[in-house]
Protein backbone atom coordinates (compact mmCIF):
# COMPACT_ATOMS: atom_id res chain seq x y z
CA UNK A 1 0.00 0.00 0.00
CA UNK A 2 2.28 2.60 -1.12
CA UNK A 3 5.70 3.10 0.09
CA UNK A 4 7.38 3.16 3.42
CA UNK A 5 7.85 0.52 5.64
CA UNK A 6 5.63 -2.77 5.83
CA UNK A 7 2.38 -2.28 7.32
CA UNK A 8 3.78 -5.40 10.00
CA UNK A 9 7.11 -3.23 10.78
CA UNK A 10 4.91 -0.27 11.27
CA UNK A 11 2.46 -2.33 13.83
CA UNK A 12 5.64 -3.35 15.28
CA UNK A 13 6.95 -0.27 15.86
CA UNK A 14 3.92 0.82 17.45
CA UNK A 15 3.77 -2.28 19.52
CA UNK A 16 7.01 -0.58 20.98
CA UNK A 17 5.63 3.15 21.49
CA UNK A 18 5.86 4.72 18.46
CA UNK A 19 2.48 6.30 17.95
CA UNK A 20 3.59 7.64 14.71
CA UNK A 21 3.65 4.49 13.20
CA UNK A 22 0.02 3.79 14.23
CA UNK A 23 -0.97 7.43 12.41
CA UNK A 24 0.62 6.00 9.32
CA UNK A 25 -1.59 2.30 9.45
CA UNK A 26 -4.63 4.15 10.12
CA UNK A 27 -4.04 6.69 6.92
CA UNK A 28 -2.92 3.66 4.93
CA UNK A 29 -6.35 1.29 5.95
CA UNK A 30 -9.30 3.58 7.08
CA UNK A 31 -10.81 4.44 4.18
CA UNK A 32 -10.63 0.62 3.01
CA UNK A 33 -11.51 -0.93 5.97
CA UNK A 34 -14.80 2.19 6.74
CA UNK A 35 -16.27 0.97 3.02
CA UNK A 36 -15.74 -3.02 3.48
CA UNK A 37 -17.42 -2.02 7.26
CA UNK A 38 -20.24 0.30 5.74
CA UNK A 39 -20.96 -1.91 2.62
CA UNK A 40 -21.70 -5.28 5.17
CA UNK A 41 -23.90 -3.27 7.39
CA UNK A 42 -26.47 -2.06 4.65
CA UNK A 43 -24.47 1.28 4.16
CA UNK A 44 -25.86 2.30 7.89
CA UNK A 45 -22.76 5.05 8.95
CA UNK A 46 -24.05 4.88 12.37
CA UNK A 47 -23.44 1.06 13.08
CA UNK A 48 -20.49 1.39 10.19
CA UNK A 49 -18.44 4.10 11.86
CA UNK A 50 -18.99 2.01 15.89
CA UNK A 51 -17.60 -0.53 14.31
CA UNK A 52 -14.79 0.82 12.48
CA UNK A 53 -14.24 2.83 15.83
CA UNK A 54 -14.01 -0.72 17.84
CA UNK A 55 -11.49 -2.66 15.44
CA UNK A 56 -9.10 0.91 15.64
CA UNK A 57 -9.56 0.19 18.91
CA UNK A 58 -8.83 -3.46 19.40
CA UNK A 59 -6.07 -3.10 17.34
CA UNK A 60 -4.63 -0.12 19.71
CA UNK A 61 -5.53 -3.22 22.60
CA UNK A 62 -3.20 -5.79 20.84
CA UNK A 63 -0.58 -3.23 19.92
CA UNK A 64 1.69 -4.69 22.65
CA UNK A 65 0.96 -8.50 21.71
CA UNK A 66 0.86 -8.44 18.24
CA UNK A 67 3.27 -10.56 15.74
CA UNK A 68 3.71 -10.00 12.12
CA UNK A 69 2.49 -13.80 11.41
CA UNK A 70 0.59 -12.56 8.65
CA UNK A 71 -0.10 -9.73 6.47
CA UNK A 72 -1.41 -6.30 8.91
CA UNK A 73 -4.16 -5.98 6.67
CA UNK A 74 -4.98 -9.94 6.92
CA UNK A 75 -5.30 -9.79 10.43
CA UNK A 76 -7.53 -6.38 10.59
CA UNK A 77 -9.87 -7.65 8.40
CA UNK A 78 -10.12 -10.82 10.67
CA UNK A 79 -10.77 -8.34 13.63
CA UNK A 80 -13.23 -6.36 11.31
CA UNK A 81 -15.05 -9.95 10.24
CA UNK A 82 -15.28 -11.13 13.91
CA UNK A 83 -17.01 -7.95 14.90
CA UNK A 84 -19.02 -7.69 12.48
CA UNK A 85 -20.30 -12.00 13.13
CA UNK A 86 -20.66 -10.37 17.02
CA UNK A 87 -22.70 -7.49 15.62
CA UNK A 88 -25.02 -9.77 13.42
CA UNK A 89 -25.52 -11.81 16.20
CA UNK A 90 -26.23 -9.69 18.57
CA UNK A 91 -29.28 -7.98 16.57
CA UNK A 92 -30.50 -11.04 15.15
CA UNK A 93 -28.61 -11.03 11.95
CA UNK A 94 -26.87 -14.38 12.42
CA UNK A 95 -28.10 -15.92 8.87
CA UNK A 96 -24.48 -14.60 7.44
CA UNK A 97 -24.19 -17.06 4.65
CA UNK A 98 -27.56 -16.90 3.23
CA UNK A 99 -28.98 -13.59 3.46
CA UNK A 100 -28.98 -11.29 0.61
CA UNK A 101 -29.15 -7.31 1.25
CA UNK A 102 -29.67 -4.52 -0.89
CA UNK A 103 -27.45 -1.30 -0.81
CA UNK A 104 -28.34 2.11 -1.31
CA UNK A 105 -26.04 4.09 -3.93
CA UNK A 106 -23.70 6.34 -3.14
CA UNK A 107 -21.60 8.46 -5.85
CA UNK A 108 -18.33 7.02 -6.25
CA UNK A 109 -16.62 9.65 -8.75
CA UNK A 110 -12.82 10.33 -8.74
CA UNK A 111 -11.80 14.29 -7.87
CA UNK A 112 -11.84 16.56 -10.58
CA UNK A 113 -14.53 17.92 -12.82
CA UNK A 114 -15.09 15.59 -16.05
CA UNK A 115 -17.97 16.98 -18.02
CA UNK A 116 -21.74 16.37 -16.75
CA UNK A 117 -22.38 13.49 -19.06
CA UNK A 118 -19.43 12.00 -17.89
CA UNK A 119 -20.17 12.20 -14.30
CA UNK A 120 -23.89 10.75 -15.40
CA UNK A 121 -22.51 8.22 -16.83
CA UNK A 122 -19.89 7.46 -14.43
CA UNK A 123 -22.92 7.54 -11.32
CA UNK A 124 -24.92 5.37 -13.07
CA UNK A 125 -22.19 2.80 -13.30
CA UNK A 126 -21.67 3.54 -9.61
CA UNK A 127 -25.22 2.81 -8.80
CA UNK A 128 -25.31 -0.56 -11.14
CA UNK A 129 -21.97 -1.90 -8.89
CA UNK A 130 -23.44 -1.06 -5.61
CA UNK A 131 -26.88 -2.50 -6.75
CA UNK A 132 -25.63 -5.79 -7.73
CA UNK A 133 -22.99 -5.74 -4.73
CA UNK A 134 -25.90 -5.37 -2.22
CA UNK A 135 -27.39 -8.46 -3.83
CA UNK A 136 -24.72 -10.49 -3.25
CA UNK A 137 -25.42 -12.88 -0.15
CA UNK A 138 -23.37 -11.50 2.79
CA UNK A 139 -20.39 -13.86 2.45
CA UNK A 140 -19.71 -13.26 -1.03
CA UNK A 141 -19.85 -9.83 -0.64
CA UNK A 142 -17.79 -10.22 2.27
CA UNK A 143 -15.16 -12.04 0.06
CA UNK A 144 -15.51 -9.40 -2.69
CA UNK A 145 -14.93 -6.61 -0.44
CA UNK A 146 -12.23 -8.21 1.29
CA UNK A 147 -9.91 -8.28 -2.01
CA UNK A 148 -11.45 -4.55 -3.67
CA UNK A 149 -10.71 -2.98 -0.40
CA UNK A 150 -8.56 -4.84 1.31
CA UNK A 151 -6.20 -5.82 -0.93
CA UNK A 152 -6.38 -9.31 0.53
CA UNK A 153 -5.61 -12.72 -1.68
CA UNK A 154 -7.47 -15.64 -1.57
CA UNK A 155 -5.61 -17.16 1.07
CA UNK A 156 -5.82 -14.17 3.20
CA UNK A 157 -9.51 -13.91 2.65
CA UNK A 158 -9.88 -17.28 4.29
CA UNK A 159 -7.43 -16.55 7.27
CA UNK A 160 -9.46 -13.69 7.84
CA UNK A 161 -12.94 -15.27 7.36
CA UNK A 162 -12.15 -18.31 9.18
CA UNK A 163 -12.88 -20.53 5.99
CA UNK A 164 -10.90 -22.94 4.21
CA UNK A 165 -8.92 -21.81 0.84
CA UNK A 166 -11.50 -23.71 -1.31
CA UNK A 167 -14.67 -21.96 0.37
CA UNK A 168 -13.15 -18.32 0.06
CA UNK A 169 -11.91 -18.96 -3.58
CA UNK A 170 -15.79 -20.38 -4.33
CA UNK A 171 -17.46 -17.47 -3.01
CA UNK A 172 -15.33 -14.88 -4.13
CA UNK A 173 -15.64 -17.32 -8.05
CA UNK A 174 -19.23 -16.75 -7.41
CA UNK A 175 -19.25 -12.98 -6.62
CA UNK A 176 -17.88 -12.16 -9.26
CA UNK A 177 -19.87 -14.44 -11.68
CA UNK A 178 -23.08 -12.80 -10.09
CA UNK A 179 -21.25 -9.46 -10.61
CA UNK A 180 -20.45 -9.97 -14.06
CA UNK A 181 -24.28 -11.34 -14.57
CA UNK A 182 -25.59 -8.17 -13.39
CA UNK A 183 -23.75 -5.73 -14.99
CA UNK A 184 -24.08 -7.13 -18.24
CA UNK A 185 -27.79 -7.05 -18.76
Amino acid sequence: MGSGPADEELMLRYGGGDAGAFETLYRRHRGPLYRFLLHQVKNDAATAEELFQDVWMRVIDFRGRYEARAKFSSWVYAIAHNRLMDFHRASGKAKFLDEEESADAIEMLPAGDPPAEIRLERKRAAERLLDALGRLPEAQREAFLLQQEGDLSVEEIAQATGVGRETAKTRLRYALAKLRASLSS
